[in-house]
């Protein structure tokens, strides 16, 4: 743990807390825009673990997974260690209920970043430059986008035993092999030997309380895990999935499904049917293989190609 963490000129040192501000932009209207940073440091050393959320704006369930942490003040009875919690990175776009910036960028493929490129980039400048470089870990928060509703899950580069190991501590139900995105976050603080955990679950701009409670007992079991807190939390039974195939409309239509995401279906099982509106055609979605429902398409109205089914293999 440094002895010092430094953001945006702004020093805290052992055993302090501070709200401090990563940086300040500016809207066309004038309008100062803030994105705040929550540090909490024991006096004792420890690892430094960044909790984010909200690099997509309508991606809402982590923001009230971190708001339920820090209103309940978990975070202020560190044993050892630093947090650096920010509920909402990309408050442009959460203003705007929208997953990507006004220019149309996704943040998300932002990284590293420049100090003298578009605001997306600027952002995840600022990040690459203040904050990454000072932690050990981090947990990035999710939601599912384009009406895709995830069951809860993690999501982890398995050629990285460090992150797997974390993931297993957080305890999601699901542990995925997901490879690292150009671009993103994870793929950039990973070059920096940085490992960040993708937690998915839920739908944007839609709660859901087994996505936000799920988050919140697996942050505190990894702060557990790391000897950070001292906290009761249930335990949760991990599948860990190696692969995972989706399952895509054949043809445009009416989608609905016969199983609850989350559920287990078998080879060849029946999991879904497109619908011709007019009632003269149904056509069967089949499962691809052994595998557990963790993503489903909440859209009922659906174009042939469209991704209807993600299923996890173990």
């Amino acid at each position: 743990m440094p002895k010092d963490i430094i953001i945006n000129k702004q020093v805290i040192t052992p055993g302090e807390e501070q709200e401090v501000t990563l940086n300040v932009y500016r809207l066309p209207t004038r309008t100062v825009m803030e994105v705040p940073v929550h540090v909490f440091r024991s006096k004792n050393d420890g690892p430094v673990v960044l909790i984010c959320a909200g690099l997509h704006g309508d991606e809402i369930n982590g923001i009230e997974i971190l708001r339920a942490l820090l209103r309940e003040k978990h975070f202020t009875r560190l044993l050892r260690g630093t947090i650096l919690a920010m509920p909402i990175i990309n408050i442009i776009s959460f203003l705007s209920k929208s997953r990507d910036l006004p220019d149309g960028k996704d943040l998300n493929r932002c990284f590293p970043g420049s100090p003298s490129g578009s605001l997306g980039s600027r952002i995840a400048f600022d990040l690459m430059q203040q904050v990454i470089p000072q932690i050990d870990l981090g947990i990035d928060f999710h939601t599912g986008g384009a009406k895709i509703n995830n069951f809860p899950q993690l999501r982890c580069n398995f050629e990285d035993e460090r992150s797997v190991e974390l993931g297993k501590l957080f305890g999601s139900p699901f542990i995925i092999n997901s490879g690292l995105r150009e671009k993103s976050l994870r793929a950039e603080a990973a070059k920096l030997g940085k490992p960040i955990l993708v937690y998915e679950a839920g739908e944007s701009m839609r709660f859901n309380s087994l996505a936000i409670n799920e988050g919140i007992n697996g942050c505190l079991r990894l702060l557990k895990g790391l000897e950070m807190l001292d906290v009761t939390v249930e335990h949760s039974d991990t599948r860990v999935l190696k692969d995972s195939k989706w399952i895509r409309a054949g043809m445009s239509g009416l989608f609905r499904t016969r199983k609850k995401y989350g559920a287990f279906a078998k080879k060849d099982e029946v999991v879904g049917y497109i619908s011709d509106p007019f009632g003269e055609m149904d056509v069967e979605l089949r499962s691809p293989s052994n595998g557990f429902l963790i993503g489903i398409n909440n859209q009922p109205v659906v174009n042939e190609g469209d991704a209807l089914i993600h299923v996890g293999v173990e």
